[in-house]
């Protein structure tokens, strides 16, 4: 029985500078809250230099900013942060509780609050994972967001023990109900001007003005409430498929919309724990039959390509199509990391 084949031949690659036009018309359909791919031509262009000079290990801060390439054209973008915290301080807020008891007449209330924390520095962070609308079937977003996990096993001393990732918040017609009861009282600026503000600049400007005192959340409006640890409409998708690889929520949200911080362990995400690396021994000019279907990467830094397709693996290496070893550049002889897919 052979694979299925991939809908349409793929490449995944480093973000370069030719990239940035393609880069900001993806971000504009994204819509507001996606701080990571800001719509703004030379915030992009500054965070694909960024991403450069960390490829070639010339700064630290920043992401890597990977891109989803079909028939030449970038689809796709994902991007890996190797450590939070470096270029200004990372903000999240914890959910715990606090139980308060009358000694008058014995009742006890337990209260959730929200407390601004920089417990989650030094960990990794995957995120501005975007996918051109018309490409979201097909499974083309889990090969761009898989992808950065078989870059962080082909680079794992560079990373630390935890991954992160902060998903988009709740929006209604455009609004966030959190920002809106939290966020704007505080900064006294809308939603859209702070996620500007974040996307371009930093957010410095959340420690200068931030609350300094946990935020009982039973004061906030329902709607507010409501939207805390929800996830966007659009980021189910990217949610379901970070619980598959191994991430959890363990009670953080982003201090913007409240979306949800699902954390994993490293080496216990799918793709890490269960990554091969092998020599290319065969490279096959037909269709390969018998095989299963697998993301395959290779190259190191700024020179590592992905690609998903049929993969024949036995004691002597892999076996690839021709299609597929062109895709990556790589010929027998070669060494690839590859997982299922």
């Amino acid at each position: 029985m052979s694979a299925a084949p991939s809908p349409s031949p793929i490449r995944i690659r480093p973000a370069n500078p030719a990239d940035a036009g393609a880069l900001l018309k993806l971000a504009e359909q994204a819509g507001p809250g996606l701080t990571n791919l800001p719509p703004d031509r030379d915030a992009l262009s500054a965070r694909i230099a960024r991403s450069d000079a960390l490829l070639h290990q010339q700064a630290e801060g920043g992401a890597i900013m990977l891109v989803l390439e079909m028939a030449g054209e970038v689809r796709g973008c994902g991007m890996i942060f190797p450590r939070i915290g470096v270029e200004w301080p990372f903000y999240s807020y914890r959910i715990s509780h606090t139980t308060q008891r009358s000694s008058i007449d014995r009742r006890m209330l337990r209260f959730p609050v929200l407390t601004l924390t920089n417990d989650l520095e030094d960990c990794a962070e995957v995120g501005g994972l975007v996918i051109d609308p018309a490409l979201r079937q097909g499974g083309h977003g889990r090969a761009i967001a898989r992808s950065r996990y078989l870059f962080i096993a082909q680079h794992r001393p560079r990373f630390g023990v935890r991954l992160i990732a902060d998903l988009r918040g709740y929006l209604q017609d455009g609004r966030s109900a959190f920002w809106d009861a939290v966020g704007g009282r505080f900064y006294a600026m809308d939603f859209d001007e702070a996620d500007r503000i974040n996307g371009t600049t930093g957010n410095q400007f959340i420690a200068d003005l931030g609350p300094r005192n946990p935020i009982y959340v039973n004061m906030l409006s329902p709607e507010a409430q409501a939207a805390i640890g929800r996830v966007h409409d659009d980021g189910r998708g990217a949610q379901a498929l970070l619980i598959e690889e191994g991430f959890r929520d363990e009670g953080y949200v982003d201090i913007f919309d409240a979306g949800p911080t699902m954390i994993a362990p490293i080496d216990g995400l799918k793709a890490v724990a269960q990554a091969g690396t092998a020599i290319v021994s065969a490279i096959a000019d037909g269709a390969l039959h018998g095989t299963g279907e697998a993301l395959i990467a290779t190259g190191l830094d700024a020179d590592f390509r992905a690609t998903r397709g049929a993969i024949g693996v036995d004691e002597n290496g892999v076996t690839l199509s021709r299609a597929t070893a062109d895709m990556i550049g790589v010929d027998v002889g070669d060494v690839v990391t590859h997982t299922a897919f």
